[in-house]
């Protein structure tokens, strides 16, 4: 079959490539074209365009790239109509992609299925009629979402299990490396780790990386401070933050990091999660501009009571969340202090971390989807 598969980002190109290999396997004769990035074109197939000359966050660079995107739109549109796949796939990047549904369904009869639905929980929820009338499968990969699609909109979705849980689990199932031969690799002492991963964009490591060392560093003669490097970020970035505090970068190797931390400060996104399923307790710390009026709109306007995937699968405050108004270094310093070993919070963390793995499942994600989609394409053929 052909499959045509649009992403926007390094976390919808990873988590497609795994997708498309799952297809292969169940697939033989699996064609693929799309639009993504370096881990899917290694699987196979023909990329249009990389996900790099798509990928355009906040309102400032959208509006300074109208152009590009329009052009790229425009081309998307007609590549899709002109190779006629048997079902288009999108990957996340709502923006885009619901616009790219809403033509295709216009002018074609090609299925299209959407892995990893937009958060429509958190924000523009008024986007779920345009899923109900432009997409044909929908594919969920947080458990919750049943309920928001299935009960609140009456939209049926298939949850196929959680990627980042897979492959958590997959790493440690596999990983081999001692924790001696971990820290000889990096040039670390025999002190526990405390973990940062400040995020993968400039802005965010601009925002929250300088209040993140100020409150490991309180901890540095007992532990190594040790900061995950962002792909794409050259260390003389991370310089102008680290200055003389004693912290070592670790580049590409963030499950391995997790692996072998004790805690860990992370902002908001997926790392909370793969830092929950490391059994890691973390602090939340997501510094934004404006805290003040940013804060009142996330409880006016804002429509969960979370901004970490660990709180919202858990219907609990598992991990404390120090967003907008509540982000300071002080309160940084306290939440580390009373999560590191022997803290009075940390017990109470890691059995929260029971409850979400539990209520993820341990179905493989791109696995399930594939055989979905597969049977639901067989059905209709």
């Amino acid at each position: 079959m052909k499959y045509y598969i649009i992403v926007g980002e390094a976390s919808g190109d990873l988590h497609a490539s795994h997708l498309m290999q799952a297809l292969c396997e169940r697939d033989p004769e699996a064609d693929f074209r799309f639009l993504g990035g370096d881990l899917m074109t290694r699987v196979g197939g023909t990329r249009v365009r990389h996900y790099r000359d798509m990928a355009y966050m906040g309102f400032a660079p959208v509006l300074m790239h109208l152009r590009t995107i329009s052009k790229n739109m425009k081309m998307c549109r007609r590549d899709v109509l002109d190779w006629n796949p048997d079902v288009l796939i999108l990957v996340d990047y709502p923006g885009f992609n619901l616009s790219i549904a809403k033509y295709v369904h216009r002018h074609s009869d090609i299925p299209i299925y959407y892995y990893i639905s937009p958060k429509l929980w958190a924000w523009k929820e008024y986007r779920i009629k345009n899923i109900r009338r432009d997409i044909d499968e929908m594919f969920s990969i947080l458990p919750f979402e049943r309920d928001f699609f299935e009960k609140k909109h009456n939209y049926p979705i298939h949850y196929v299990g959680n990627p980042t849980s897979a492959e958590v689990n997959a790493f440690r199932i596999g990983c081999r490396e001692t924790p001696a031969e971990f820290r000889a690799r990096h040039g670390l002492d025999e002190r526990p780790i405390i973990a940062l991963l400040a995020g993968s964009r400039r802005q965010e490591i601009k925002d929250n990386l300088p209040a993140m060392l100020l409150a490991a560093s309180e901890h540095s003669q007992d532990y190594n401070i040790v900061l995950a490097g962002a792909p794409g970020i050259e260390r003389e970035y991370y310089d102008k933050f680290i200055c003389d505090c004693d912290i070592r970068i670790v580049d590409n190797d963030t499950f391995a990091l997790l692996f072998n931390a004790v805690a860990a400060l992370v902002t908001s996104g997926t790392a909370t999660l793969e830092t929950a399923l490391f059994r890691v307790p973390q602090v939340v710390c997501y510094e934004t501009p404006l805290p003040y009026i940013i804060g009142y709109l996330r409880k006016k306007v804002i429509k969960v009571p979370y901004v970490s995937l660990v709180n919202l699968i858990a219907g609990e405050e598992v991990v404390p969340e120090l967003v907008a108004d509540t982000f300071t270094k002080d309160k940084i310093s306290a939440h580390l202090r009373s999560i590191l070993p022997g803290g009075d919070a940390r017990e109470a963390m890691l059995r929260g971390y029971e409850r979400v793995d539990e209520a993820l499942g341990h179905s493989n994600a791109p696995e399930e989807a594939a055989r979905i989609m597969l049977s639901l394409l067989r059905k209709d053929a």
